[in-house]
């Protein structure tokens, strides 16, 4: 083995190569009131749609990283989650909308978990196909 820092192969256990730490420098883990606000503005978009991840999200942004990169990540996935909510209710006048009307929430509730989880274990969490809009 060569002593090359950057190779795979010499990369401590617990360090993801491929995840770029937040503040773009210096990888400071987020503590567990962060990871916990996090958390509640994953969760918070299941109850209360945008407003949730918003609140948190203007409380925190200057407090914490972390809990600013995922309350924005919660914030957009809940602005595409109510885009495809206003959808799936237009087109419930041709019946496809009651189809797609549970899907969009079970899809919601699930990777809101997802994230969640991801938000307490400390990592970061991207929804597979939210609209970036906030960024």
């Amino acid at each position: 083995m060569t002593d090359q820092p950057n190779e795979p192969g010499n990369m401590p256990p617990n360090e993801d190569p491929t995840t770029p730490p937040i503040d773009g420098g210096d990888a400071i883990p987020p503590t567990p009131d962060e990871k916990n606000m996090a958390l509640v503005a994953h969760l918070l978009g299941i109850l209360l749609s945008v407003i949730g991840p918003l609140i948190i999200w203007l409380i925190k942004k200057d407090d914490s990283k972390f809990v600013d990169d995922q309350g924005k990540e919660a914030l957009n996935f809940q602005i595409t989650i109510l885009i495809a909510y206003l959808i799936s209710s237009v087109l419930t006048t041709v019946l496809i909308g009651c189809l797609l009307l549970p899907i969009v929430i079970i899809v919601n509730i699930v990777f809101c978990i997802i994230a969640a989880m991801k938000s307490k274990e400390g990592i970061r969490y991207r929804y597979p196909f939210a609209l970036r809009l906030i960024s």
